[in-house]
C-alpha cells in the first residue's frame, strides 16, 4: 500500500499518559503519520493543549471524547473542538437525534462522526431488552441510519459491521474503524477486533491503529509492518 495512502487511511491513537509521551510518539513516527486520535486519557492529562500543538504542528486531529449528554452542551462541546483545530469530533449514537444535530449545527468545520457499538463490545453482553429483538449488525444499522439523518459524516464501528453498513448508504457514510490489528497480534480488551487488509476490503474509509504501533519499541518500523500487510491494489472505501 503506498506511503502517502497510510497517511491519508491511518490514524494513530495517542492513548497515553502525558503530552510528553504524545510528542515523543509524534516525533519519532515523523513524516510518515499525519493523523493522530486525542482521546479521553490524552485529553484528560494534557487538556486542550494537546489538540491546539497537534494542529499547529500541521497534524490532523480526531478528537475522540465520545460526547454524550443534553444537545445544548455537546453543541457548545463541539463549537469548542472546532475552535482547537480538530478535524474529526465522536459523540455517542446514542444521544439521539437531536443531540446529534446539536454537534452539527455548532460546529460545521468539524466532521462529526458517531459512534455506534464500542469494539469491546461483545454481542452476548448487550442489555437484554436491545438483545431480545436486534442482533448488534441491526442496532448499529438503526443507530446509523440515525446518525445520518442528523447530519453526521459518519459513524465509527468496527469493521466486521463495515460491508451492512456501505450496502444501506454506500458513501454517504464515512466508516471509521478502530480495534485494527495486525494478523496474529495481542486482541487485548477489544472483542471485534480486524486486520488491516479485512477493514479495508470491507469498505472502511480510515483506520484508527494504537497499541500496535505505540507500544511497539520501534513505533515507525510497527507503522510500516501494519500496512505492509495490505496489498496495493485493495479497493477501499472514497471519504477521508
Amino acid at each position: 500500500m503506498p506511503a502517502d495512502r497510510n497517511a491519508e487511511v491511518g490514524i494513530v491513537a495517542l492513548d497515553v499518559a502525558s503530552e510528553r509521551e504524545a510528542q515523543a510518539l509524534v516525533d519519532r513516527l515523523g513524516p510518515a503519520v499525519t493523523r493522530y486520535k486525542v482521546g479521553l486519557e490524552l485529553f484528560t492529562a494534557a487538556g486542550p493543549a494537546a489538540v491546539e500543538r497537534l494542529a499547529g504542528a500541521g497534524k490532523r486531529v480526531f478528537l475522540d471524547l465520545k460526547l454524550h449528554d443534553i444537545p445544548n452542551t455537546v453543541g457548545r462541546a463541539a463549537r469548542a473542538a472546532q475552535a482547537l483545530g480538530a478535524e474529526l469530533l465522536t459523540v455517542h449514537a446514542g444521544g439521539g437525534r437531536d443531540m446529534i444535530r446539536a454537534a452539527v449545527e455548532a460546529a460545521p468545520g468539524v466532521r462529526v462522526v458517531a459512534v455506534t457499538a464500542l469494539t469491546s463490545l461483545d454481542p452476548h453482553d448487550l442489555p437484554p431488552h436491545l438483545r431480545r429483538d436486534r442482533t448488534l449488525g441491526e442496532w448499529v444499522l438503526d443507530l446509523t441510519h440515525l446518525a445520518l439523518d442528523a447530519g453526521a459524516a459518519g459513524v465509527v464501528l468496527a469493521a466486521g459491521e463495515v460491508a451492512a453498513v456501505k450496502t444501506c448508504f454506500g458513501t454517504r457514510c464515512l466508516c471509521v474503524v478502530p480495534g485494527v490489528r495486525p494478523a496474529g497480534a495481542e486482541r487485548h480488551d477489544q472483542a471485534r477486533v480486524a486486520t488491516p487488509a479485512e477493514a479495508l476490503a470491507a469498505g472502511a474509509d480510515v483506520l484508527v491503529v494504537g497499541r500496535a504501533v505505540t507500544q511497539a519499541a520501534d513505533p515507525l518500523a510497527a507503522w510500516n509492518s501494519f500496512w505492509s500487510q495490505v496489498p496495493a491494489e485493495l479497493p477501499q472505501g472514497g471519504r477521508r
